[in-house]
């Protein structure tokens, strides 16, 4: 059995077994969850043999952290096009990010955040699946940050940890109660965070000048 690091990126050594095993097994985990799809059904839905997860992977948690990764790439690329497409604007931007988790929580198949049930399913921060999700969140929370930074907010990393915490509560939500309209309470109180942090920074100005 060839061994290799459990980190290793989803694209590394791309091929066409590869890539079904990986898109099966990240359909199943979302699905059915970790630690309950094992193994031979994944192989099964594939249509592979063990030999070829093997070739692959040294383990199934190096499995489990090869799909998370693709879906990390397959997240971020969408992101990045709808931020993109909401133009230069950092506001808009924002909140083209919103309308992309709406967009999601009302998708065909949404079954909440892999990452978060995976924490639930692999708590110990030690774990590599552990350490990829905290990876993946904090990446967003400074995406968020940078974003706020350019609106010329005070205090932007404090307020990116608050938006963060309204969107990962809107995913828990959206799944628990199967209503995607909880995004929208969670557009609203971030909008209503941004303009405390806006007035902040004009009483500032204001008094910036007054010396």
């Amino acid at each position: 059995m060839r061994k290799k690091s459990a980190a290793s990126p989803a694209a590394e050594g791309s091929t066409p077994k590869r890539d079904l095993l990986l898109d099966t097994a990240d359909r199943l985990f979302y699905r059915d969850g970790f630690h309950a799809v094992g193994i031979d059904t994944i192989l099964a839905e594939a249509g592979l043999a063990k030999m070829t997860l093997y070739h692959h992977f040294a383990s199934k948690e190096e499995l489990i952290v090869a799909s998370l990764h693709r879906r990390v790439d397959a997240i971020r690329t969408g992101v990045k096009a709808a931020m993109e497409a909401a133009g230069s604007s950092p506001r808009k931007r924002l909140l083209a990010l919103f309308d992309w988790y709406e967009a999601w929580f009302k998708s065909k198949g949404f079954n909440g955040c892999a990452f978060i049930r995976a924490v639930g399913e692999y708590p110990t921060l030690e774990s590599p699946v552990h350490q990829l999700v905290l990876q993946q969140k904090q990446k967003s929370r400074e995406g968020l940050a940078l974003l706020l930074t350019e609106m010329e907010l005070p205090g932007a990393k404090a307020l990116a940890a608050q938006i963060q915490l309204l969107l990962e509560g809107a995913i828990v939500c959206a799944h628990t109660y199967g209503d995607p309209s909880t995004l929208s309470a969670a557009r609203d109180a971030a909008l209503a965070l941004i303009k405390v942090a806006e007035q902040k920074r004009s009483a500032q100005a204001a008094g910036s000048r007054a010396f």
